[in-house]
């Protein structure tokens, strides 16, 4: 059976007390550094993925205007309304698309929060873990 001795804080001189605490404090910097990291990480991946609907959105709505333009020279063109109202159907779809796909991406970065709140949260318990250490 493995047994631990371990002086207890009590008996520690000021030094030690000091050198204890110093090396917690830089674990804890470190741990919170690396939360941070991740944090942020997280948050950046989900933003360019919404950013892809946006741009995803843009070129599709890109696509509909492509669309009605060509459907209003041919309408101009050929005065016969087969070729350009086909055209003009296809070019409102695409836009249609192409506007919700970019009001889609919109709201989801309006709601992104870049702030990496969890690590807020811990920083502010380990302040309080400190002042804890050093009563």
């Amino acid at each position: 059976m493995a047994h631990e001795t371990r002086v207890s804080k009590d008996n520690l001189s000021l030094g030690e007390l000091f050198a204890d605490l110093t090396q917690e404090t830089t674990s804890l910097v470190r741990e919170e550094v690396s939360l941070a990291k991740m944090e942020l990480s997280e948050k950046v991946s989900r933003i360019g993925k919404e950013a892809g609907f946006l741009v995803a959105g843009g070129m599709i709505a890109y696509a509909g205007l492509l669309a009605i333009v060509a459907a209003i020279i041919v309408g101009l063109a050929a005065a016969g309304m087969a070729l350009w109202a086909s055209a003009l159907l296809v070019g409102v779809i695409l836009a249609a698309a192409g506007g919700f796909l970019a009001w889609h991406g919109l709201q989801s970065l309006k709601s992104a929060n870049p702030a990496p709140t969890q690590t807020v949260q811990t920083l502010k318990e380990d302040v309080e873990w400190a002042k804890e250490q050093t009563r």
